[in-house]
């Protein structure tokens, strides 16, 4: 199966090796980001892996109006730009309008579409004019063969730089389920698939006015992900997420990265094995 191949840091994404995405799941302040940042750089470092730093300048999704967003958009870039440049790690952030795009896109490696709005074309197409790889992640609502034409919008928009995110699909109120095929379906129209491992046992609205989960399950289902095939885990961590602004139940504690980056890793690499020895069979 042929893939695209993106080059990022001096590694690639595509290429059958393992990337770890990961950052807070909000920008609270210029200082957290930084911590995450360099913790994240030397554990994926000393492993040989490509690790780019994940954080939001506005949540804007929120489940509550009153719930926290944010630094914004220009305050927030600010902090992405100093973070990439302090650290050395290339940037994903997310946006929300259109008119986001061009100045997200002078700070950030990757865009990424937030799931609710992959069938947004004009944010689609904003994101893709910036030329940064975009990551689109699939709605809970969607069929994983309906993400090829959330990936023709950018295509046709100019830019076939494309990554796929599963984040899981609804099951019911407040729960989210994990077919695993659609990581195989969505990896078969060519481009790289991440497995957002965080927002998969996030349960919306799970506390009344903020979003519940079990950060916990995280661990089983990245493992389960990196089995099937996958080429980034996307992991939101905190240093504290009892703490944290947003998101703070399914986020994985920032002491527990190195076993979980360890556990996928594993798995990654056996199952990479096995494969390897099916072809040369």
């Amino acid at each position: 199966m042929s893939v695209k191949r993106y080059f990022i840091d001096s590694k690639f994404i595509g290429d059958g090796s393992l990337a770890f995405i990961a950052g807070p799941c909000s920008l609270e302040s210029l200082e957290l980001g930084l911590r995450v940042a360099k913790f994240m750089k030397r554990l994926c470092d000393e492993r040989g892996l490509l690790y780019i730093f994940k954080a939001s300048f506005d949540k804007a999704n929120r489940t509550s109006v009153h719930a926290w967003r944010g630094p914004g958009l220009e305050k927030g870039l600010e902090q992405l730009a100093e973070i990439k440049a302090k650290a050395g790690v290339p940037i994903l952030t997310d946006i929300h309008e259109s008119y986001q795009a061009k100045p997200a896109g002078e700070v950030a490696d990757i865009i990424q579409i937030p799931a609710f709005l992959c069938r947004q074309t004009d944010l689609l197409v904003s994101a893709a004019k910036t030329g940064r790889i975009i990551n689109i992640k699939k709605a809970q609502f969607l069929a994983p063969e309906d993400m090829i034409y959330a990936a023709a919008k950018c295509r046709e928009a100019g830019n076939d730089s494309v990554m796929l995110c599963e984040r899981g699909t609804t099951m019911g109120y407040h729960r989210l389920v994990v077919d695993m095929t659609g990581l195989i379906i969505m990896r078969e129209f060519g481009y790289p698939v991440v497995f957002d491992a965080t927002h998969s046992v996030q349960r919306p609205g799970g506390l009344g006015g903020a979003s519940g989960g079990d950060y916990r399950l995280a661990f089983p289902l990245a493992r389960a992900a990196s089995a099937v095939g996958v080429d980034a885990i996307f992991a939101e961590t905190h240093p504290s997420p009892k703490e944290a602004l947003s998101d703070g139940p399914n986020m994985i504690p920032l002491d527990e990265m190195p076993k979980f980056i360890d556990e996928i890793l594993a798995v990654h690499n056996a199952s990479k094995n096995f494969r390897q020895q099916k072809t040369q069979d």
